[in-house]
């Protein structure tokens, strides 16, 4: 195959400023520390909104800086042009929509006016910013690791966070002279910049501020409440009280004001807090905010903060935070011999995001003892890969998670789909939450109960998701009813319930749902359930046309095409939402859009067929047939590496017998698409879905969900293990003859010759079972630079397929 691989520009930025590199044990080989090895700047700019700033795993919290670029999805935009206009206690990683959280802002004044007065304090969002400080080399003065962010601002301040899981430690260093330090709370100005009906109670004794608001959601229409509390607290010198206090609305500072209802204001208008202090006598002032965050109440934020917070050692929160995350990064070790030390920072940064969402939060809406878990933003954007990463080395955050989803639905009524800041937000494919269940049930069912997963309740959430249609699909479960009769959705009925729209896309997820469910009944000896959704796993076939064929190329036959109640197709041609479409769609959430697809174009989604793809050989043609149309799909730029319905199609060459062209493009797909710049991803993260993606291809696995499979190409490394905590083992990949990665993806020792399990020669080049990581098996891979290796020998050395009975 001959597609271009087009040169990349890797910024120098955060190579060398950002990762550093890790300690390394000469004695074992192990990083001793992980966390320094991850670039927390990559895809910071040009629509990566990806968070920089300080959290934990899975942590509510999010503190980081907000600039007032119009691409600030995640708060931060690394380019220097934009200014800083608050540091907010959460965000969200990766993601679309409106720009979502970035709540509570404090900022600092080192001095207001000429006269330095509380009145004179420019306090509105547009008229507070400063320029940043930008060092010799163009760059912005910021750092970041694991648990923390600093910057250094252009009057001189010095500001430093670190975060617990629902709280916010910030340090602001005001330089030596400083005569009146002062910090602004901001309720209003989320991202969207939707705050409404804000509460203010400050108390003049102590500082502490106490705040809440209305928000607007991101991906959906409806709303949520937010609260904070913040103290404040010298650090080597004792505070004491505000020496001035008050409020402001948008540009108007007042004094003496301990209480919103106080201020005059009106719908839309900014508003917060601001407190002065007296420096310390001698040097720079250093004075520590805590804030706590709540979806409750503030006085929950108040005991959020005091019970996590207690003490202000804010060496301490960032080491603990630090320690946390090499926890579980340490968890996946790698040698480093003959690697870029780009590879190993990409890997590493890539396996850290994977852990940002979601987040494990507050419930607001019921009393329960159930952790629940918010940002799942989307499912649809994070199956295919976020979960079956964790399952390699993570799986208590993986069954709190799926703890947390089943508590949803047993309150709700149907699984989450797509969820931010305690809102129901807009479905985008299937009842995707259906595999991520489904994963972890076929992973861990033998530890379901130790990790206190029912999975009978597990079971009812999948069947309800299957079996009964919802008020409104949109947000929740399928268009259940249709699905059921017709084994497709007809695009000419609208029975209401939800959008008339995304027909094929949708039931293509539906199938994979459906093939999910069979996987756990067929754990659950329901043998019965497990037939049937089986053959309902088939039903994307109702969906394919042998006749469509792709304008100006005759041999690219067959697609997945729309079709109507009386069984009849209609046309969409094939390059609609594409590149190469005439017409310039996109195919985003859109009622109008009868087009029948989301996002990917026929082209990428009649591909889609993970559990059946020997099937959809046959359907187009044959292997050699099938490799031309994958070959067609990079070559003519189908292949849309922001899109995750894409994220499968570089490893299907495995199905047609030629692993060997899954490796290389699959690397070909990094060396044109990630790498650790700013700019280092070619679209959104989408909550961790391209961490996980681009941590998998490194580690030379593909995963399919609710499955015991893992597609097998070669790592970028001689060497990678997974710890699991649940088994108690480490799983060792070893790549024999490993002598690097070409820089462009092309060619080199990097296909799999063959495969030894724990000393056996193991049936297949293209897959192994998770029964290797259950055993912490030693898997040894024998690496050629022959690019036409095949599986081997025998029917069961391909990956499984639902209709080769690969999954009996």
């Amino acid at each position: 195959m001959a597609w271009h691989i087009f040169s990349f520009l890797i910024l120098s930025s955060c190579v060398a400023r950002y990762a550093g590199g890790a300690a390394v044990d000469s004695s074992t080989t192990s990083i001793r520390d992980p966390a320094n090895l991850v670039n927390l700047f990559i895809g910071t700019t040009k629509g990566g909104h990806t968070f920089p700033g300080a959290t934990l795993p899975h942590g509510m919290l999010k503190v980081g800086p907000d600039t007032n670029s119009p691409d600030n999805h995640a708060g931060y935009d690394a380019n220097p042009i934009w200014n800083f206009v608050g540091f907010s206690q959460m965000h969200d990683d990766g993601t679309g929509g409106s720009p979502p959280l970035s709540n509570f802002k404090l900022w600092p004044f080192q001095s207001c006016g000429q006269s330095d007065e509380f009145e004179q304090c420019t306090t509105s969002l547009s008229t507070r910013s400063v320029p940043r400080k930008v060092l010799s080399n163009g760059l912005p003065d910021d750092t970041a690791e694991p648990g923390y962010f600093s910057t250094n601002l252009s009057t001189s301040i010095r500001v430093e966070l670190t975060a617990t899981r629902k709280v916010a430690l910030h340090k602001y260093t005001f330089p030596a002279g400083t005569q009146n330090p002062r910090i602004l709370l901001d309720l209003t100005d989320d991202g969207q910049r939707s705050g409404r009906n804000p509460v203010m109670e400050l108390d003049p004794a102590t500082g502490r501020i106490k705040g809440d608001a209305s928000f607007a959601a991101s991906f959906g229409v409806g709303g949520y409440n937010a609260y904070a509390c913040v103290d404040f607290k010298g650090d080597g010198f004792q505070l004491g009280a505000p020496k001035e206090f008050g409020g402001w609305v948008d540009d108007s500072p007042v004094k003496n004001v301990t209480n919103a209802n106080q201020l005059q204001f009106f719908s839309g208008s900014q508003v917060g807090a601001m407190l002065t202090f007296t420096p310390r006598r001698i040097g720079p002032t250093s004075i520590l905010a805590r804030v706590g965050v709540s979806f409750i109440s503030a006085d929950q934020a108040c005991s959020n903060a005091e019970q996590e917070i207690s003490t202000f050692d804010f060496n301490h929160v960032r080491s603990a935070a630090r320690a946390e995350w090499n926890d579980l990064l340490g968890r996946i070790q790698v040698k480093t011999d003959d690697v870029d030390p780009e590879i190993v920072s990409l890997f590493y940064s890539s396996v850290y995001r994977t852990h940002i969402s979601p987040a494990d939060c507050e419930n607001p809406r019921w009393d329960s003892t159930e952790p629940y878990y918010d940002s799942l933003y989307c499912n649809w954007d994070t199956y295919r890969t976020l979960y079956s990463f964790m399952a390699l080395h993570d799986p208590v955050n993986f069954a709190r998670i799926v703890r947390g989803m089943i508590n949803i639905q047993q309150h709700e009524g149907w699984l989450p789909e797509c969820r931010g800041a305690t809102d129901q937000q807009w479905v985008q494919g299937g009842s995707n939450g259906d595999p991520i269940l489904g994963e972890f049930f076929v992973k861990f069912h033998e530890h379901a109960a130790a990790l206190n997963v029912s999975g009978d309740a597990l079971y009812t959430a999948l069947l309800r998701d299957a079996e009964e249609q919802p008020q409104d699909w949109d947000l929740q479960g399928r268009q259940a009813n249709d699905w059921k009769t017709f084994g497709f959705l007809p695009f000419d009925r609208s029975t209401g319930g939800g959008s008339n729209t995304r027909h094929v896309s949708r039931a293509l997820e539906y199938a994979f749902d459906d093939f999910a469910i069979s996987q756990v009944a067929k754990i659950l000896n329901k043998t019965d359930d497990a037939a049937k959704y089986a053959r309902r796993a088939g039903n994307y076939i109702n969906n394919w046309n042998a006749t469509t064929v792709v304008p100006g190329r005759e041999n690219i036959v067959g697609m997945m095409q729309l079709r109507l109640s009386n069984g009849s197709f209609a046309f969409t041609d094939p390059r609609h939402c594409s590149v190469n479409d005439p017409t310039h769609s996109t195919c985003f959430l859109d009622s109008n859009n009868h087009d029948g697809f989301y996002e990917s174009s026929p082209i990428v989604y009649s591909q889609y067929v993970p559990q059946d793809t020997a099937k959809l050989i046959l359907l187009q043609g044959g292997n050699q047939k099938f490799i031309d149309r994958l070959n067609f799909i990079f070559e003519e730029n189908y292949f849309d590496s922001t899109d995750e319905p894409s994220q499968q199609i570089p490893f299907m060459y495995h199905y047609a017998n030629r692993p060997g062209l899954s490796t290389q493009t699959s690397r070909q797909v990094i060396a044109q698409f990630y790498n650790t710049s700013t700019n280092g991803l070619p679209g959104n993260d989408d909550s961790g879905a391209m961490g996980s993606y681009v941590a998998f291809y490194l580690a030379g696995l593909y995963p399919l969900p609710a499955t015991r499979q893992f597609l097998l190409s070669s790592p970028y490394f001689p060497e990678i293990s997974f710890f699991n905590p649940i088994f108690g083992t480490t799983t060792t990949i070893r790549a024999k003859n490993f002598n690097g990665n070409p820089k462009d993806g092309t060619g080199g020792t990097v296909f799999v010759r063959s495969v030894k399990i724990d000393g056996e020669l193991w049936k297949s080049n293209c897959f192994i079972e998770w029964d290797a990581f259950i055993h912490g098996s030693t898997i040894d891979l024998e690496l050629t630079d022959d690019i036409n290796m095949t599986c081997g020998e025998g029917a069961d050395s391909l990956p499984p397929s639902l209709s080769t009975g690969g999954y009996d």
